[in-house]
C-alpha cells in the first residue's frame, strides 16, 4: 500500500457509493490494470492505492478499501482538501472503479445463460481503469508484444521520469511532461523500445489538443466510430482497440492476444489452438456485450481462486 509521504501531513476520508450490483474488489481485480503503477493493490487485505493529479496540479495519496457496495477512501494530502480537491478525487475515482456504468442489461443476460450465471451472482463485470483516456493508452500500448513484466517496468520508469513527485512515489505523466521529450530519452531511460515513436506522438497530439483521446469515453459515440478512432493512432492495433473499447464502456469485440488465444484452446478445444475466426463466431450470439462475456470467461478462473 502507498504510504504517506512526510510532507502530507492532512487526511481527509471519503465514502464512495455505487450501485447494488457493484463490487469493489472484483473490479479492482477484473485485469491487470491494479497491478501497474500508479495503482498498487494488497491482495490480502483487499485494498486498492492510487496517486491521484488534482486540476490544481497538487497530487495526492488515496488508500480505498470496500464493503458491501460502499468504498472508504482515506487521502492524504500536502494541504487540506477542499470542495474542489474532494470532488475531484471522487470523480477520478467513481470513474476508476467504473461506478456509474450500468450494467443492469449485461447480468440479466448473464442470468439466463446457465455457463454465465455466477457473473450477475458475483456482481462482477466492471473493469478497472485509469482516471484519463490517456493513460490507457499509453499503458495499453506498452502492452504489446512483450511480458507483463517489462510492462511494469515501462510504465514505472515513466512515472520516474515524467510524472510529479509524491514523496518516493509519482503521479501518472501528463501528455506535456512527455511530449517535452524525445524519442532516444524514451528508449534509454523508459525501456519503450519500438513504442517509443508512438507514446510520444500520442502525447503531443494530446498536448497539444488535436486530439481530444478524453472524448472517447463519450457514451453516444458509435462503437464502430470510436474503434475507427483508436485504429488512427500509431501503436494502437486491433488487439489495443478491443481492449480499450472495454475501458470506455462499448463491448462488441474480443481484442485478442496470444495469452487469451491459448486460454481459449483450453476452455474449449482441448487445448488446441483454433483461427481468430473461430473465437469470433464462438462469441457472435452475445452481440453488443459479446466482449465481455469473453473477457470474464477466460478469466474466470482468476474469480474462482481470488475470490472464493
Amino acid at each position: 500500500m502507498i504510504p504517506c509521504c512526510q510532507r502530507c501531513k492532512h487526511t481527509s476520508h471519503l465514502t464512495l457509493t455505487g450501485p447494488p450490483d457493484f463490487d469493489f474488489w472484483r473490479s479492482v481485480y477484473s485485469h491487470g490494470w491494479c497491478d501497474l503503477l500508479p495503482f498498487t493493490f494488497d491482495a490480502e487485505h483487499r485494498t486498492l492505492g492510487r496517486i491521484l493529479t488534482l486540476p490544481d496540479g497538487s497530487v495526492v495519496s488515496c488508500m480505498a478499501r470496500g464493503k458491501g457496495h460502499r468504498v472508504a477512501v482515506t487521502v492524504t494530502s500536502p494541504r487540506p482538501l477542499g470542495g474542489g480537491g474532494r470532488r475531484s478525487v471522487e470523480r477520478q475515482l467513481r470513474g476508476c472503479l467504473r461506478m456509474e456504468e450500468d450494467l443492469r442489461p449485461f447480468h440479466a443476460r448473464a442470468r439466463r445463460l446457465p455457463g454465465y450465471r455466477w457473473i450477475a451472482r458475483s456482481k462482477s463485470g466492471r473493469l478497472l481503469r485509469a482516471p484519463t483516456v490517456f493513460e490507457d493508452v499509453v499503458k495499453m500500448i506498452c502492452t504489446t508484444n512483450c511480458t507483463w513484466a517489462l510492462t511494469r517496468i515501462m510504465v514505472a520508469n515513466l512515472l520516474r521520469e515524467f510524472g510529479a513527485a509524491h514523496g518516493a512515489h509519482h503521479a501518472f505523466p501528463s501528455p506535456a511532461a512527455i511530449a517535452g521529450s524525445t524519442e532516444a530519452h524514451l528508449r534509454k531511460h523508459c525501456t519503450t523500445g519500438y513504442r517509443s515513436p508512438y507514446i510520444l506522438e500520442l502525447s503531443r497530439r494530446v498536448a497539444s489538443s488535436s486530439l481530444d483521446i478524453e472524448s472517447w469515453r463519450d457514451p453516444d459515440i458509435p462503437e464502430s466510430v470510436l474503434h475507427e478512432k483508436m485504429l488512427s493512432v500509431k501503436g494502437v492495433g486491433v488487439y489495443a482497440a478491443g481492449n480499450l473499447l472495454r475501458l470506455t464502456g462499448h463491448y462488441g469485440r474480443l481484442g485478442l492476444d496470444s495469452w487469451v488465444r491459448q486460454r481459449f484452446a483450453e476452455l474449449h478445444h482441448h487445448g488446441r489452438r483454433v483461427s481468430d475466426r473461430t473465437i469470433e463466431r464462438h462469441y457472435r450470439e452475445y452481440g453488443d456485450w459479446r466482449g465481455l462475456f469473453f473477457w470474464l470467461e477466460m478469466t474466470r478462473y482468476w474469480h474462482d481462486e481470488k475470490f472464493a
